[in-house]
C-alpha cells in the first residue's frame, strides 16, 4: 500500500533518530513520557503526532524523524508504562509471586487507564516487556512445567487482569455520565430484575438469587478468577 515501508521494521531495531543533522534533541523516553502525560490527562484519543510534538516544542515533521508511525508511538507508550513494574527477587512461591504480579498490573492499568486498549502481543517484545516476561518466568521457576505452559499462564493472567480492569474503567466512566447516583441506578435495576424473576419464567435465576442475593464482592470475584486460573496449572498429584 502507498505510504507503507517496503519492509516491516521494529521501532527498537531503529536508531534513536534517522536523518542527518545535529545531535538529537529528544530521546525516545522523552517522546514516550510526553505521550503518556497526554493520555493520562485526556485519554488515548487525545494522543497524536501533532499533539506530542507540541508538548515537546518541536515540529510535527521533526517528530517523524524519531517515531515514523503512530503505532510506534503507542509501542513507546506501552513500554514506558511497563517500566513501572517492580521486579522483585522471587520468593520461591510461584502462586504468591504471580498474584503479586496480577495486583501490580491491575494498579498499573488504573494509573494509566488507556493502557488496556493497547494491550496486544504486538507490543510484547519491547525492552521493558521482555524484562517483565523474564521476571515472570523467574517467578515461575518452582513450577514444574515447560516454558510454553508458563508463557500461557502469564498470558492468561494478563488477560484476566486486562478484562477485569477494562470492565472497572467502563463502569466508572458510565457512572460519571449518569444523571443520578450509582446507588439509585443499582436500586432501580435490582427492582426491575426482582420483578422479572418473580414472574416464575426464570426458575434457575430465581434459585441462584435465593442462594446469594448479593451484593457481589467484586474484589473477591477478582481473587477467585485468578485463583481458579492458577489452580489449572498446579502439578497433578
Amino acid at each position: 500500500m502507498a505510504g507503507r515501508a517496503a519492509e516491516p521494521e521494529v521501532i527498537w531495531a531503529r536508531p534513536e533518530r534517522t536523518g542527518r543533522g545535529p545531535r538529537p534533541a529528544y530521546t525516545r523516553a522523552d517522546i514516550a513520557a510526553a505521550a503518556v502525560r497526554i493520555a493520562d490527562a485526556e485519554g488515548l484519543d487525545a494522543v497524536s503526532m501533532r499533539r506530542v510534538a507540541a508538548e515537546l516544542g518541536c515540529g510535527t515533521m521533526s517528530l517523524y524523524n524519531y517515531v515514523p508511525r503512530k503505532e510506534d508511538l503507542y509501542e513507546l507508550m506501552v513500554d514506558a508504562a511497563g517500566g513501572e513494574h517492580e521486579l522483585w527477587e522471587p520468593g520461591g512461591d510461584w502462586r504468591a509471586d504471580m498474584l503479586r504480579v496480577a495486583h501490580q498490573s491491575r494498579a498499573l492499568m488504573h494509573r494509566h487507564p488507556w493502557l488496556p486498549r493497547l494491550m496486544s502481543p504486538v507490543y510484547g517484545f519491547s525492552p521493558n516487556a521482555l524484562r517483565y516476561l523474564e521476571h515472570c518466568l523467574a517467578c515461575l521457576d518452582p513450577l514444574p512445567a515447560p516454558y510454553g505452559t508458563k508463557l500461557e499462564l502469564i498470558a492468561m493472567l494478563n488477560g484476566i487482569v486486562t478484562t477485569y480492569v477494562t470492565n472497572e474503567l467502563a463502569t466508572a466512566e458510565r457512572t460519571r455520565s449518569l444523571p443520578w447516583s450509582q446507588e439509585q441506578e443499582n436500586a432501580m435495576r435490582i427492582a426491575y430484575l426482582g420483578g422479572r424473576i418473580a414472574t416464575g419464567e426464570y426458575p434457575r435465576m430465581a434459585a441462584a438469587f435465593a442462594q446469594d442475593a448479593g451484593p457481589i464482592d467484586l474484589e473477591a470475584v477478582f481473587e477467585r478468577a485468578l485463583g481458579r486460573m492458577l489452580d489449572g496449572f498446579e502439578p497433578r498429584r
